[in-house]
């Protein structure tokens, strides 16, 4: 135990994983990686400045999603600028307390963007199968609850799972991924003290399971509901709202929960980096296309803010 206690003493800094060690490659993944970042940034700011400067906006729905749009910059914010910084300047190297924050932060981000899409079910399920009601549930109070629950219960996520995962000492600094992704770092744990951190994920899989069952369980009502709309174009205007909200959760939860919940390996595989590409990077981009820009009101927004004629059929 000395030893290793010395050896994490001395890891000043962890090795992430290197996509390529040719540079022709890196110089590609980084415009690639830039470009991505930059697209999926400037979408979700042009959203958050469409919903805060437009009063029409100012309802629970658009508000949810200018949260989540804050989400999703904050969620890609953490991760893809180093790794975009590490491709430029051909390193691995990130510091220890830089380690810390990107588990800390993304940690944060990830699970205040599930618990937000849970809160939007809701919100979705009040407003079709309960009409009458929704003025009265889903009031200026009640949404400013909802988000601060949400907001403080996911950053008290980030802090035990930080927490969690550098309670025990590290044997090894190279961290096969991209990011400090917690699995990974469990994999250099020298003691049994990672058995926290086991336990924080366990509670993590239970709560975020059920919020997952609370989503479908949500949208069946919520289907059930659609289907008995006369209207044809109603029916599909309201399917063609919410099966992309129900995909979108899935291809979030699934490919989490095949990284976070899988017997430990020493090397990680291509479809383990695929998968966990899927659920870090996806989000921030798919999110505001397929929640955001299919809406009539914040299309007129935007175009107003870029000043750009847009007409709504």
């Amino acid at each position: 135990m000395d030893q290793t206690l010395k050896n994490q003493s001395s890891f000043t800094s962890f090795l992430l994983l290197g996509f390529s060690e040719i540079h022709e490659v890196q110089v590609l993944l980084f415009t690639v990686f830039l470009v991505y970042y930059l697209v999926a940034v400037g979408v979700n700011l042009l959203i958050i400045s469409a919903v805060a400067t437009d009063h029409h906006l100012h309802n629970p729905m658009h508000f949810f999603l200018m949260n989540l749009a804050v989400q999703d910059v904050g969620q890609i914010s953490v991760i893809l600028p180093k790794s975009i910084a590490n491709s430029l300047m051909d390193s691995r190297q990130i510091s220890y307390s830089g380690c810390i924050a990107q588990v800390l932060f993304y940690i944060l981000f990830a699970a205040s963007d599930f618990f937000l899409l849970t809160v939007m079910a809701y919100d979705r399920y009040v407003a079709i199968c309960a009409p009458l009601q929704y003025e009265m549930l889903m009031n200026k109070q009640a949404c400013l609850q909802m988000i601060a629950i949400v907001w403080i219960s996911s950053f008290l996520y980030g802090v035990l799972h930080s927490a969690g995962t550098f309670a025990a000492p590290f044997c090894s600094n190279i961290v096969n991924q991209f990011f400090c992704e917690i699995p990974q770092l469990m994999k250099l744990a020298c003691s049994d003290l990672y058995l926290i951190e086991v336990a924080f994920m366990l509670l993590s899989v239970v709560v975020s399971g059920g919020c997952f069952i609370f989503i479908i369980v949500t949208y069946v009502y919520i289907f059930t509901a659609v289907l008995k709309i006369p209207s044809m174009q109603g029916r599909h205007k309201a399917l063609s709202t919410c099966l992309p909200h129900l995909f979108v959760v899935s291809i979030f939860v699934l490919t989490g929960f095949s990284v976070y919940v899988q017997p430990f390996s020493n090397s990680s595989s291509y479809l383990e980096l695929a998968m966990t590409i899927l659920y870090s990077m996806v989000p921030p981009l798919m999110n505001p296309i397929i929640y955001s820009m299919r809406n009539e009101k914040i299309k007129n927004a935007l175009s107003n803010i870029l000043h750009l004629r847009y007409y709504s059929h």
